[in-house]
Order: C-alpha cells, then sequence, then structure tokens
C-alpha cells in the first residue's frame, strides 16, 4: 500500500523519519528495508506449520509471501517513478508492506494507476503461483509451498481491492470521488470512512469466524491486528482530509509575527517590557547593529530559559541568533504553494521577507496550529 510522506502533518518543524529496521539493499534503485516486526511473524507461521507439514513449508511460505509483498509495493514504486513521483524506499511490515513516495500524485487519473498497480501484481502472482501448483507433483512440499502462496497473493489481491483508506482500493476510490467532485480533500475523507467501516468489519468477521471455529487463535489475532492496523490508518486519513481543507487559509503575512526592534546590548528584561508595551506580546525581537541595521533575532526558547531574575543582566545579544542563521520565505505566499515552501525545507521559524527586508517570523507551529484547529470536526 502506498503511502506519501507529503501529508498535512509536514508543517510541524521536524519533517518526516522513516522508521527504522534491517535494510536489504536496492531493487530497481528504491531501498528495501525489512521491519523488525516480520520476524516474528515468520517464526510463528514457521513453526506453525511445522507442526504438521515441517518447518521447510512454513519457512518456503513466508520467504515467498516476503517476495510476494516486495513485488507489490514494486508495482506501486514503479508506476509512481513513470509519473515523475519520487519513492524514498520499500518498507516490508508484518501486516504488509508500504511504499514511501516524496509527494502526492498530481491528478485523480495518476492516483487511480498508482492504486491499482499492488493489486495487479498480487493478482498475477496469485495466478502464476496456482499454475505452478498445478503442474507439480501432488504430495509434495514444494507444491503446498506454492499453493500457499497462490492463495496468499489472491487473498492480498483481493482484499487490497476493498474500498477503504489505508487500503489500495481506499486510495482507488478517494481517486474516483475527486475525479467527480474535483476536491481530494473530499475523496480522502469519503475513502477514510470507509476504511474505518472496512476495519469493523474485518475485527467482526474474524471473529465470528472464530466463533464458529473456522478460524484458528493465531489467525484470529492477525486478523484482529489488520484490523487495527486499518482503523488506524483510516483515522489518520480522516485527519488529514480535515487539514488539508484549511490548507487554503494559509497566509503567511497574517501568521507572521511581527518584529520589534531594540538596539544591540538592550537587557532581555527591557526588550520584554516594550514587548509588553507595544500590545503585540508575540512580537519577535530583532536586534539591530549600531547602524539600526537587523543583525540577529531574539530566540524565544533561549529567551524563556533565562531566570525571571536573571533577565536585566543578560543582553538579548545572548540569547540571540544571527539572522543569517534563520531560513527565509517570501512574503505574499498562501495556501498550496505557501505549505510546498514550508515542506521543501522544514524549520521552526522563518524571515519572512520582501526583497532585502524582513518583515515578521513565521513560526512553524502557528501553521500547523491553524491546520490542526479542523480536526475536531
Amino acid at each position: 500500500m502506498p503511502r506519501s510522506i507529503a501529508a498535512m502533518e509536514a508543517a510541524a518543524p521536524s519533517p518526516h523519519v522513516r522508521r527504522t529496521g534491517i535494510p536489504l539493499g536496492r531493487l530497481f534503485g528504491f531501498p528495501v528495508q525489512l521491519n523488525w516486526s516480520v520476524l516474528v511473524l515468520a517464526g510463528l507461521v514457521t513453526l506453525l506449520y511445522g507442526q504438521t507439514a515441517g518447518y521447510l513449508v512454513g519457512f518456503g511460505f513466508v520467504v515467498l509471501l516476503l517476495v510476494s509483498v516486495l513485488l507489490h509495493e514494486l508495482g506501486h514504486a514503479l508506476i509512481a517513478r513513470r509519473f515523475g513521483i519520487g519513492v524514498r524506499g520499500i518498507t516490508l511490515e508484518i501486516v504488509g508492506g508500504y511504499t514511501e513516495m516524496e509527494r502526492d500524485t498530481p491528478s485523480p487519473q495518476v492516483e487511480l494507476l498508482v492504486s491499482l498497480a499492488g493489486p495487479a501484481v498480487s493478482l498475477a502472482l496469485g495466478v502464476a503461483a496456482a499454475t505452478i501448483s498445478g503442474v507439480l507433483p501432488s504430495g509434495t512440499s514444494v507444491r503446498q509451498v506454492f499453493f500457499l502462496a497462490a492463495a496468499a497473493n489472491l487473498i492480498v489481491a483481493f482484499f487490497n481491492l476493498l474500498p477503504g483508506l489505508p487500503l489500495d482500493g481506499g486510495r482507488a476510490l478517494r481517486a474516483v470521488v475527486w475525479a467527480v467532485s474535483g476536491d481530494q480533500a473530499r475523496g480522502t475523507l469519503v475513502a477514510a470512512r470507509c476504511g474505518q467501516v472496512v476495519g469493523v468489519a474485518t475485527a467482526v468477521g474474524a471473529s465470528l469466524l472464530y466463533l464458529v471455529e473456522r478460524l484458528s487463535m493465531f489467525g484470529l489475532m492477525f486478523m484482529l491486528l489488520v484490523a487495527l492496523t486499518l482503523w488506524q490508518g483510516a483515522a489518520g486519513s480522516v485527519r488529514m482530509a480535515r487539514m488539508a481543507r484549511r490548507v487554503p487559509l494559509i497566509d503567511v503575512d497574517q501568521l507572521a509575527r511581527p518584529l520589534l526592534s531594540v538596539p544591540t546590548g538592550t537587557p532581555l528584561a527591557e526588550a520584554e517590557r516594550r514587548v509588553a508595551e507595544s500590545g503585540t506580546p508575540q512580537a519577535t525581537v530583532a536586534v539591530t547593529d549600531s547602524s539600526g541595521q537587523l543583525s540577529a533575532l531574539v530566540h524565544e526558547q533561549a529567551a524563556a530559559a533565562v531566570p525571571p531574575e536573571r533577565r536585566p543582566w543578560v543582553t538579548v545579544d545572548a540569547v540571540a541568533r544571527q539572522a543569517t542563521q534563520w531560513r527565509t520565505v517570501p512574503a505574499g505566499l498562501r495556501g498550496a504553494e505557501a505549505l510546498a515552501a514550508l515542506q521543501a525545507d522544514p524549520a521552526g521559524e522563518y524571515l519572512v521577507t520582501a526583497g532585502a527586508t524582513v518583515v515578521g517570523v513565521l513560526h512553524a507551529a502557528d501553521v500547523a496550529a491553524l491546520l490542526r484547529r479542523g480536526e475536531g470536526r
């Protein structure tokens, strides 16, 4: 299942960091890693089949399943690359895998193609494994391994096509709603709600199968884990869709905090007094040199760390950062253009500039707060 890192949460100060795992190298240029949880699943499945058909069958099935999941994700990655979408890597997990893309798909048509590529690969692998199983001698371990691989791939293909995020079918549904309504956020919200329904249905269905003794305890626990993963992924997509609807409200000029200039050597307590009297308590203190030019800005966290009784004796210079050390964004940016600029160069604060003039300071936390303001609705 493809997962994009270009979610609205990227407006927060820290950039997205990939989860750590076991690096497996590169495939077609894509970094591939194995989540540690897969080792647990591999051990359990191997032991489970070892009780009946020998450890070799269980181990062979795990290997073919991991290869199948890798090829499924490779299908997403190759189609994404075909349309110019960068791929950071592929990760194999205990309940499948995901392809980490650098940005969202640019259109519903591309979204549909990328989302269906994985299930198409799994369907082809399932048919191929079933064909191989059919021509092998009956009663052999190799035939059983290919039969299990065929069943697993066909189940993965059809399950992934269920219409709910974060499944591939959910992305396909989002693409359809997006194409019809012209609103990507609406498509995400509809597909995410359907994903929550699929998660609940999976949990209920697995529990019923266990009660009528059609599913083992191991199978029940695994399916409940799948259901929980689906619910969490869908809930995250709901939050993302709500934030996406607030992206047009981003206005760098309005969110930028004003500057209050004080000369170099000013005591921190005096600077704070001037801020309080200015009527703009969120103003950033700008330190000017002897010629009146901006040279540094007081860093809020550093200033807050100074004990109140020390602030009359500590100058603003001691808690300031040189202006050249701050990242910048141009004034006038709004909406998706502003968000893209912040995501391209993540930082906690930015100088808002109009030409060579600094007109304010933009805090990434203020942007994130604006986006998250709609999460509860």
